[in-house]
């Protein structure tokens, strides 16, 4: 996949319209696991749109890429509900060992149910 097509995507998926935000996070989907390390890249950069920052970690968990534990791992703590949900979503779908075991630190921390 080309960097090219991965930015005009996220310029996309910075746009107003939802239409256009909606087909080109599809179009991500379709290659998360193709741009896991610009997707992680993009998540770790974006400070300001809570919105993108949700699509951006759920297409990370689309990617099931072992590079995402760490990404997944930090947002685990975080106190907003949304992306805590995508970080154990992502740590589920990775279902390795590693995964599991960040769960159980999570769940016997009381970060999550």
């Amino acid at each position: 996949m080309s960097r090219r097509r991965f930015d005009q995507a996220m310029h996309r998926m910075r746009e107003n319209d939802l239409r256009v935000r909606e087909d080109a996070f599809d179009f991500l989907r379709e290659h998360a696991d193709a741009y896991v390390d610009e997707l992680i890249a993009e998540f770790e950069a974006e400070r300001d749109d809570h919105d993108l920052r949700c699509w951006l970690l759920e297409l990370i968990a689309e990617a099931r890429s072992p590079k995402a534990l760490d990404v997944f791992r930090g947002q685990l703590r975080s106190v907003d509900d949304s992306l805590r949900f995508w970080a154990v979503r992502g740590l589920e779908m990775l279902g390795d060992r590693n995964a599991d075991q960040a769960l159980d630190e999570a769940r016997a921390d009381g970060w999550i149910a």
